[in-house]
């Protein structure tokens, strides 16, 4: 288990609940299979189904939860097909077309009467509590799924604890110094994979695969009115990742020097995944920590 996307956010320094209490919390919006009527269902599941049924899994002060969201697979050229084709009965039953209203209401009756037969497709996201660091991290790329766990987790903390975590520099500006003058931060290297992006309406990209950058090309984009919104870097050849001008952190990987390092001495799947977690979890603070002070730090008065 090792998070591969990142969307960083700060736990109040005033919060501080253990694993019990947050669970018992969960439990308010604890998973339930969507019923024949339900489109979309959410709720909080064990994370680990192999150390125990939990809400909440502990490793010392961090703590991995889990959010499963259940959606009913109806397309939506097959509601309008069957709407379409219920329409034109209603129109030889009537002798005229359904109107805006009517083909409203058709297509809803015809969505509840498919939603029974729907295939169902489950996913899951995972959350992680640090509070030793005071963070909370989600693992997902898309805004989507992070929304929606923050949005179950309001309904459930209170007061609620996570707020967004600014820094002192933008990302794009301190990506694009590292690049110009070809200097990584402490502790981080730079990889071959960037993007610069057009800060003018016609949002022109550059993308780097593979490849390293010259610092004079580089010069020649940022004097032409780019800015780094992508860069791939390692951290103390421990993590590669990638950053964006977001502050989110995708890519995630753990390099071969760490997992040489791996809990060998597990003796079930339980002890494997708190191993696993551990393992995680203390490497990804450090590097969430030093990330944050490449960009000044995180900002006071945010």
């Amino acid at each position: 288990m090792f998070f591969k996307n990142l969307k960083i956010y700060l736990l109040s320094p005033t919060v501080n609940f253990d694993a019990d209490t947050l669970a018992q919390a969960l439990q308010n919006q604890s998973f339930a299979p969507a019923s024949s009527q339900d489109a979309q269902v959410s709720g909080f599941v064990s994370p680990c189904e192999h150390a125990s049924n939990d809400l909440v899994h502990a490793v010392g002060k961090h703590y991995l939860v889990c959010l499963c969201t259940e959606k009913k697979l109806l397309p939506s050229s097959v509601v309008n097909e069957a709407s379409r084709a219920r329409a034109l009965e209603i129109e030889e039953q009537q002798g005229y077309k359904p109107g805006r209203k009517q083909m409203k209401d058709i297509k809803e009756q015809i969505t509840m009467e498919l939603l029974p037969r729907a295939f169902s497709l489950k996913s899951n996201t995972y959350a992680w509590f640090d509070m030793e660091n005071h963070r909370f991290i989600i693992e997902a790329a898309a805004a989507g799924k992070a929304d929606e766990m923050l949005g179950l987790l309001a309904k459930c903390l209170s007061p609620y604890p996570i707020v967004p975590l600014h820094v002192e520099m933008s990302p794009g500006a301190a990506m694009t110094g590292w690049l110009t003058s070809d200097e990584a931060p402490p502790g981080f290297s730079i990889d071959q994979d960037t993007q610069l992006q057009s800060t003018g309406e016609s949002r022109a990209t550059v993308r780097y695969t593979r490849q390293s950058v010259e610092t004079e090309e580089v010069r020649r984009h940022v004097q032409a009115g780019k800015q780094c919104t992508q860069l791939a870097m390692t951290w103390n050849d421990r993590v590669s990742f990638v950053l964006t001008e977001n502050l989110d952190v995708k890519r995630v990987a753990p390099l071969d020097v760490l997992k040489e390092h791996q809990d060998a001495q597990a003796q079930n799947e339980a002890e494997q995944f708190d191993a696993d977690m551990a393992l995680m979890t203390g490497e990804l603070a450090r590097t969430l920590a030093d990330v944050i002070a490449a960009l000044g730090g995180q900002r006071q008065d945010a």
